[in-house]
């Protein structure tokens, strides 16, 4: 049967403020599945969707966690009463590989309002089963909610994407939600030493309680000059005879023009051609291209890759990054720094864009 639901709308408009609307979910297909939503975070890359140019309202959000309250005839591996996490990452590669489409929401003026895959920005939602982890019961319903999104982006990207060794040097260019669970990663991971990057002081003496090091105030110093100088590779010398230094793996969490640039800068060359360089990490989303110094990159056989969603399987992910909350080797309860209410997501996304969250925000829901 339908589902009451209120649910945060973006108005097709540009530049209308975003609204809270009471509709009726429909009933699940063949493979989806209602979930009642204890708590979503709020990512930064929504920004991006609210300030672009849309062809109709949308909805947001893309991590979760909650409890199935139906599912569709061909629904599995998932019953009511399931406690699971929403994410925007299909959850196994069989499920990646079958068709699911976006979901579609009648609204109550007659307009349809669509979502990439996923919605989280309401008290209910209705997803393709693909998006949808069962998890443990015994989850923290707040703090994991950021786990399907932040955590996987960050921590995945540091520990699949790029498989950060004990030992290797790291640095970690800005330092939210998404930079912070990169931070942990590697420090669980035994590399040394992790350099968080940023604008804020603040965040940067925050980022030391997940893990970092050093920390380097880009607004401040020359970013580039400053992780270098942190990272001298002691008797080793590049093609052209000059100190290696440089950091063997640089995440970019932001996706700015300038950031994606300086990650392929304070990157270590390799030695005489010997030895491979160091490796640039894009974990931010990117609005903009970019140039790099090719010359740069080919003499000190460095290398520039990305990481959509950590390369992580939820199916297996979800259920590792909330045994490392429950281990102490991620502290999602201090990484949840602001929480709000669903009518207050105005305000939440204000914070959001105005620098005012050192974390994480989430929207808990009654």
């Amino acid at each position: 049967m339908p589902t009451d639901a209120r649910v945060v709308v973006v108005p097709q408009q540009q530049g209308e403020p975003l609204e809270v609307v009471d509709l009726m979910l429909p009933e699940p297909g063949p493979h989806q599945v209602i979930v009642r939503q204890y708590a979503s975070g709020i990512c930064h890359s929504q920004l991006h969707t609210i300030h672009n140019p849309r062809q109709a309202p949308q909805v947001l959000g893309h991590e979760s966690t909650g409890e199935v309250l139906e599912v569709g005839g061909e629904v599995t591996d998932l019953a009511p009463g399931d406690t699971v996490m929403v994410t925007w990452v299909p959850k196994n590669l069989e499920q990646a590989r079958r068709e699911g489409g976006p979901v579609a929401l009648a609204l109550p003026d007659g307009q349809v309002a669509s979502s990439i895959n996923v919605f989280t920005w309401a008290t209910h939602t209705i997803a393709d089963e693909m998006f949808v982890v069962k998890v443990p019961e015994n989850i923290d319903y707040e703090a994991d909610s950021i786990i399907g999104c932040a955590v996987i982006t960050g921590a995945g990207a540091v520990l699949h994407t790029a498989a950060v060794q004990p030992g290797d040097s790291v640095a970690i260019v800005g330092v939210g939600g998404v930079g912070l669970s990169a931070v942990a990663a590697a420090a669980h991971l035994g590399a040394y030493p992790i350099i968080a990057v940023d604008l804020d002081d603040a965040k940067l003496e925050f980022a030391k309680h997940f893990g970092a090091t050093h920390g380097v105030n880009a607004s401040e110093v020359d970013m580039v000059e400053a992780v270098r100088a942190l990272t001298p590779v002691e008797g080793q010398f590049d093609i052209r005879r000059q100190p290696v230094a440089g950091v063997d793996y640089a995440f970019d969490c932001i996706g700015h023009a300038s950031t994606m640039k300086q990650v392929s800068e304070i990157t270590r060359s390799g030695e005489f051609g010997q030895s491979k360089g160091g490796t640039s990490v894009l974990v931010g989303v990117p609005q903009t291209p970019i140039e790099l110094n090719s010359a740069h990159m080919f003499i000190g056989e460095r290398s520039y890759i990305c990481s959509l969603g950590g390369s992580c399987e939820p199916s297996e992910d979800l259920p590792r990054f909330i045994q490392w909350h429950q281990d102490g080797i991620l502290d999602l309860d201090s990484l949840v720094t602001q929480r709000y209410g669903i009518d207050d997501i105005g305000v939440a996304v204000e914070d959001l864009e105005h620098g005012r969250v050192a974390g994480r925000s989430i929207l808990v829901f009654d």
